[in-house]
């Protein structure tokens, strides 16, 4: 019998492999950080070990050279199509060259609308860890924090929003409960 964990520290290794000095945009922590943060989120709102496999590989096709042929071929179809509906990049962009960031994340939103219900505990999940360490920090060290990103504030309000609205019934209730709180707190903190 195949030892249950065995997917998971695979996937570790790959992301950890792919992704490797990277770091949390405009910090010194580890991107592993994130990414062990989000599968653990996964297993919190009821995921399965397959998700939060696609978990920590969330970000590599969208990230880093890795593909999602390569994904598939070591993880399977299952892991490389929740991973590809996590993808907000398109299969000609690489993690340099990409589409200008509002036709990118419309499109990326477009996208959420379709998936199903075990692509979109991921992406809630990545979300969620994504809002909760940008409220806190916005929260602790002020407007400066908006600086890391690449698009102002008011469009990333609208990107928060228009998320939340793609996920709407997708999502465990207590997820998209904190979800939209945190997304909320993000506009009063940038008005």
């Amino acid at each position: 019998m195949q030892d249950p964990a065995a997917p998971l520290a695979r996937a570790l290794a790959f992301a950890l492999t792919a992704h490797g000095a990277q770091t949390r945009k405009g910090t010194q922590i580890p991107y592993v950080s994130h990414l062990l943060q989000v599968s653990g989120l996964v297993f919190e709102h009821g995921g399965d070990a397959t998700q939060a496999s696609a978990a920590l590989l969330h970000d590599v096709v969208e990230d880093t050279a890795a593909t999602l042929e390569e994904v598939t071929a070591e993880f399977g179809a299952e892991v490389a199509a929740i991973v590809a509906d996590c993808t907000d990049t398109a299969a000609d962009e690489t993690p340099t060259h990409k589409r200008p960031w509002r036709a990118r994340k419309q499109a990326y939103v477009d996208k959420l609308r379709g998936v199903g219900t075990r692509s979109a505990l991921v992406v809630g999940c990545d979300k969620l860890h994504n809002m909760r360490t940008l409220v806190a920090s916005l929260a602790t060290e002020g407007p400066a924090v908006l600086e890391r990103f690449n698009a102002p504030p008011a469009q990333q309000r609208w990107l928060h929003e228009a998320l939340l609205a793609a996920l709407q019934g997708k999502l465990p209730a207590s997820l998209y409960s904190e979800l939209h709180a945190l997304v909320l707190r993000y506009a009063a903190l940038t008005q």
